[in-house]
C-alpha cells in the first residue's frame, strides 16, 4: 500500500508540474500574442495598425512650439505656416513612410502663396504628386505649385525614405 500511495505523489506531482508548464506556456503566447496551430506557430507581423486612423504628428520644430514672427501691421508670416509630419505604415519592402501636413493657421484669414520650405537632399521611393509638394533644387522645395494656401486649410501628402527628412519653412508671400 505504500508503495501504491508514493507511486500516486509522484503521479499527482508531474501532473501537476505538467499543467503549470503549459498554463505558464499558454500565459506566455497570450501576453505575446504568439499562437501554435498544430506544428505552425504563428506570430504576429507587426503591431502597427494600418487604416483610415486620425494620427497625432510630431510638430517639426525643436521645441515643439510656434513663436509669432509677425511685425506691428504685417499680415501674414512665415510663423502662419505648420508643417506637422510623423510616420505611418512603411511599404511592403519595409521602407518607412512619412505623413506631412502643411497648415495655414492666420488668424486674420490671410492667403498665404508661394510656400517654400528647407528640405535638403528630398526624396521619396514613393511618388509625391508634385502639385502638391516638389523639390526645386537643394534645400528648396515648393508647397502647393505656389498657389495661395487659404487660411484653414492644409496640404498633406506623404514620402518614403528611410528617415524623415527635417522640413522648415523658409519662405512666403503674403496676399
Amino acid at each position: 500500500m505504500k508503495t501504491n500511495l508514493s507511486s500516486m505523489h509522484k503521479i499527482a506531482l508531474v501532473t501537476a508540474t505538467f499543467s503549470v508548464s503549459l498554463l505558464v506556456v499558454i500565459m506566455i503566447a497570450f501576453v505575446t500574442g504568439v499562437t501554435q496551430h498544430g506544428d505552425l506557430i504563428v506570430e504576429p507581423m507587426n503591431s502597427t495598425i494600418s487604416g483610415p486612423h486620425r494620427k497625432l504628428l510630431a510638430n517639426s520644430s525643436e521645441t515643439g512650439e510656434v513663436l509669432p514672427e509677425r511685425n506691428w501691421g504685417d499680415k501674414c508670416s512665415k510663423s502662419d505656416i505648420v508643417i506637422n509630419q510623423g510616420p505611418t505604415s512603411p511599404l511592403p519592402h519595409g521602407i518607412p513612410i512619412y505623413t506631412v501636413e502643411i497648415m495655414n493657421i492666420c488668424a486674420t484669414g490671410c492667403s498665404i502663396s508661394d510656400v517654400h520650405l528647407s528640405c535638403g537632399w528630398f526624396s521619396s521611393a514613393r511618388l509625391v504628386n508634385p502639385r502638391l509638394f516638389k523639390r526645386l533644387g537643394y534645400n528648396d522645395c515648393l508647397v502647393n505649385d505656389g498657389k495661395p494656401l487659404i487660411s484653414g486649410r492644409t496640404v498633406m501628402f506623404q514620402y518614403s525614405n528611410t528617415f524623415a527628412y527635417h522640413l522648415s519653412v523658409s519662405s512666403v508671400t503674403c496676399r
